[in-house]
């Protein structure tokens, strides 16, 4: 989060590939354009998987390293959602609504319906380069959308 612009909230389920690449893709975007919003990621359920090695998945860091982008964050372990994240989000975006709709009902009752979901595949289900490509096209609609709202 970062203080003096507007935050988007990125979710995935335990904040290690998806919502992590979106975040540093997000933000990468955003200083280029000079857009006033910074993103941040953060698991939706309330612990990772085990399967899920170092700070954040090499697809992820690999599929960066191919567009230019240094991994700001790429040190930094996966960390659950908090109620605070939310509050302190003007946009959260969930990666994938038949996944993390359930965990985030869940978890966050009392949440208000404030979520905008897409529709990115786990790895099990999608291959690196289908899923990143697409949260790389989300992404840049979602750029251009706040930057048509700036306006």
């Amino acid at each position: 989060m970062t203080t003096g612009f507007k935050n988007v909230l990125f979710l995935c389920t335990g904040n290690y590939y998806r919502s992590r690449y979106a975040e540093e893709v997000f933000n990468h975007l955003a200083r280029a354009e000079g857009l006033p919003w910074r993103a941040f990621s953060r698991g939706a359920a309330k612990k990772g998987s085990s399967k899920n090695t170092g700070p954040i998945s090499q697809f992820s860091v690999q599929a960066l390293k191919a567009k230019g982008i240094s991994a700001e964050g790429a040190l930094r372990y996966p960390i659950p959602c908090t109620f605070a994240d939310f509050e302190a989000a003007q946009l959260a975006v969930g990666l994938k609504e038949v996944e993390h709709r359930p965990l985030i009902e869940q978890r966050f009752p009392d949440l208000p319906n404030i979520i905008e979901y897409w529709d990115v595949d786990d790895i099990e289900l999608a291959s690196p380069s289908t899923a990143l490509a697409k949260i790389d096209h989300l992404v840049e609609k979602l750029i251009s959308r706040l930057l048509a709202d700036n306006c």
